[in-house]
């Protein structure tokens, strides 16, 4: 599993080791030399579990889609981000978490014993 792509669709397998890897930096981390470059790429959807290969030099519109299931598998990259947030309920119905920033007004009466004895 990539931790650089959360939404690989595909492993590519590299010509350098034929070793199989959802990204260049995984072939990166993992191995001690370099990504060699091909015309022809071997990917392994991972919806079906099928390999297929592409020529770069011939990709048109409809080369991004495995030929086996049809899941497409040329999507926009999802990379992690961090993110910090509150861990809660729907605010909607649990609303302890939301901060309340309207001031209380101080309203003395007469009948307050503070008040009472300051008149009296």
């Amino acid at each position: 599993m990539c931790k650089h792509i959360l939404n690989a669709q595909v492993s590519v397998r590299a010509a350098c080791c034929k070793r199989w890897f959802d990204c260049p930096q995984c072939h990166a981390e993992n191995s001690d030399h370099e990504l060699r470059k091909t015309d022809e790429i071997i990917f392994l959807c991972k919806k079906c579990k099928k390999a297929f290969r592409k020529d770069i030099n011939e990709c048109e519109e409809a080369d991004e889609y495995c030929p086996h299931c049809d899941n497409q598998y040329v999507v926009e990259a999802k990379t992690p981000m961090a993110a910090l947030g509150v861990e809660g309920e729907d605010a909607r119905v649990d609303n302890r978490l939301i901060k309340d920033d309207r001031t209380k007004i101080n309203n003395t009466s007469i009948f307050d014993k503070d008040t009472a004895d300051k008149l009296g």
